[in-house]
């Protein structure tokens, strides 16, 4: 009996909460690089750390030539492929602002893999490039949604981001600054 070809790993990019909260099962975890993106706060999040009503911001990639993304690749368990893209593209695609592309990324090896990646629509209704950080660092610091407060999924990030070694200077001047405005706010 003839085997069926194996299948190629199935590895996803993550950039912003799947590096702290995949929420699926992998088997390797590996800093690596995404070209042609810029990692920013440019989705209005009406779902997850806002409303409709009163939007917070979360991470998306912004396509950008001449920019790179720093992240993690997590390769999913085998056998668990078809269950880790549903539940991606459940979390992920909520509201269609993100597109579902498989795209190169190099592992700090220096390998390079194909992986899920998702990145903003920059046509879709809650795309908000270009807002500077000051009025980033407002809206995060008062937003809340259903996966909690706005400031949260930032503070996060950020540390995780410097758990690995990954710099990001944008991520840490709006700590920083969302840090500033609610300690007065006490």
């Amino acid at each position: 009996m003839d085997k069926a070809p194996a299948q190629p790993p199935l590895w996803i990019f993550g950039y912003g909460s799947l590096m702290w909260n995949p929420g699926f099962e992998h088997h390797e975890r590996v800093v690596a690089r995404l070209s042609g993106y810029a990692r920013s706060f440019c989705m209005w999040s009406i779902h997850h750390r806002g409303t409709v009503d009163d939007p917070g911001l979360v991470l998306a990639l912004d396509e950008n030539p001449e920019a790179t993304c720093d992240g993690l690749a997590l390769r999913v368990a085998p056998g668990a492929e078809e269950t880790t893209l549903a539940y991606l593209r459940e979390r992920e695609l909520v509201s269609a602002a993100y597109l579902e592309k498989t795209l190169p990324v190099t592992l700090d090896c220096g390998r390079r893999v194909r992986a899920v990646t998702f990145v903003i629509d920059d046509q879709h209704p809650q795309y908000c490039g270009g807002l500077t950080l000051e009025r980033q660092a407002q809206v995060i610091a008062r937003a809340h949604g259903g996966r909690g407060p706005n400031a949260e999924y930032l503070f996060n990030t950020a540390a995780h981001l410097a758990e690995l070694g990954i710099r990001d200077p944008d991520l840490d001047s709006l700590s920083h600054q969302v840090r500033r405005i609610l300690a007065r706010r006490g």
